[in-house]
């Protein structure tokens, strides 16, 4: 009897260390991942939150950084924006976030850009039960370009939009930075025909007034295309604020709440 209960304490004691340990089986934090496409393998990081828990779903964030963070390292592009911001965040940041990198001497609108940042989000998708009704894309500067790009490429993967200081057509200084209608000899009007294929997505712009870099009027174009298509959208200008308006966009307290309530209509 005394050893029955010897053996029976044993596999309780057991099973309450395997629990905890179990738990603690899938990494959290920023994570290195790389993705292959098209015989090209590129690095990208995923961030996981503390608190993930592998059976349930979880929201998915594709970020697209700017022209700053681009190489093939695998890590610069989580220290300005969404990363940062991610550090910055009290409590648990409710999301897992997918940050690919761009290569030097590309852009986000480029179509070899674009599958490696979409295979990496369906990489992540798998790997840390992404739910297919809450994936959103954001990005900032260049990353905004190509937010917008995607968005206007009507892939219907993406439950919302957030477009920081990015544009449709390129800054003098940049001028491979545009998105694809602009070449479209069909397209008369990019801004209205991004706004018509978007639809009733939500989008929440955001750009400073005095932007040197991207032209404040790129944002506030897109927003009158939306507003006439009757778009879903948010438009935060910040008065007297430079390029790096993401600072601030990201540090919005009803940022991310309003994206958790941001679900893809099927």
């Amino acid at each position: 009897m005394g050893r029955f209960i010897s053996i029976s304490l044993l596999l309780a004691l057991c099973s309450l260390v395997a629990t905890p340990l179990l738990a603690r089986s899938t990494q959290t934090g920023f994570l290195d991942r790389t993705v292959t496409v098209d015989a090209v393998t590129y690095r990208y990081q995923v961030f996981v939150p503390s608190n993930f828990d592998p059976h349930k779903k979880w929201p998915i964030i594709l970020f697209l950084h700017g022209a700053g963070e681009r190489g093939d390292n695998g890590l610069v592009q989580t220290d300005v924006g969404l990363g940062h911001a991610i550090r910055k965040y009290a409590g648990e940041f409710p999301f897992v976030v997918v940050m690919p990198q761009c290569r030097n001497n590309h852009v986000w609108t480029q179509p070899e850009m674009q599958a490696q940042a979409l295979a990496a989000l369906d990489q992540a998708m798998k790997e840390f039960k992404g739910d297919t009704n809450r994936v959103y894309l954001t990005g900032l500067s260049m990353g905004g370009s190509g937010t917008w790009d995607l968005a206007g490429k009507n892939l219907r993967r993406f439950a919302a939009f957030v477009p920081i200081c990015g544009g449709i057509s390129a800054p003098g200084t940049f001028t491979a930075l545009h998105a694809g209608l602009v070449d479209d000899p069909k397209v008369t009007d990019p801004y209205a025909e991004t706004a018509r294929r978007i639809g009733n997505t939500p989008v929440w712009i955001f750009h400073g007034s005095d932007d040197p870099l991207v032209p404040v009027e790129e944002s506030r174009k897109m927003a009158k295309a939306l507003e006439a298509a009757k778009g879903n959208f948010h438009y935060t200008e910040y008065p007297g604020v430079g390029h790096e308006s993401w600072n601030k966009a990201y540090a919005e307290p009803t940022l991310f709440p309003w994206l958790l309530e941001q679900k893809l209509k099927k």
